[in-house]
């Protein structure tokens, strides 16, 4: 599902998983604004998924969590992500570095988070290195 931008605000809030899908598209945009190049979306094995695997200009792998809100009344929206979602992610990482045959490249775990909000531009947070293997 790819989405032509602007797309309907009520929509997406009406519909959370529309949302979700709509915010990683949104996070691969920006990344690729800063330099970064897509090496899959997605990426899904027995031990978890990785909502995107880059490659940063210096050739690194970046594994990237990316996390849409509507809003942060209650929480905010990096506390979302426990101590258990890392363990997944670094073992989905492992995981994937060890069949693309890439475990010698250096890699890191980046967190984007987007909260649309009621009105406005969405709010879009980038956490570059946001935990450790």
């Amino acid at each position: 599902m790819i989405f032509n931008f602007p797309i309907n605000r009520n929509k997406l809030l009406a519909d959370r998983k529309l949302l979700g899908k709509w915010g990683e598209q949104r996070s691969e945009k920006f990344l690729k604004r800063k330099g970064l190049k897509t090496l899959t979306r997605n990426f899904s094995c027995k031990t978890g998924e990785i909502d995107l695997v880059m490659v940063d200009t210096d050739g690194g792998i970046v594994f990237v969590e990316v996390r849409t809100r509507a809003d942060e009344k209650f929480a905010e929206v990096e506390d979302s992500i426990t101590s258990a979602k890392k363990t997944r992610l670094k073992r989905a990482a492992r995981y994937f570095l060890a069949s693309n045959d890439i475990e010698d490249r250096p890699c890191r775990f980046d967190i984007v988070t987007i909260v649309l909000g009621q009105s406005g531009r969405p709010q879009i947070r980038h956490y570059e290195n946001a935990f450790v293997p």
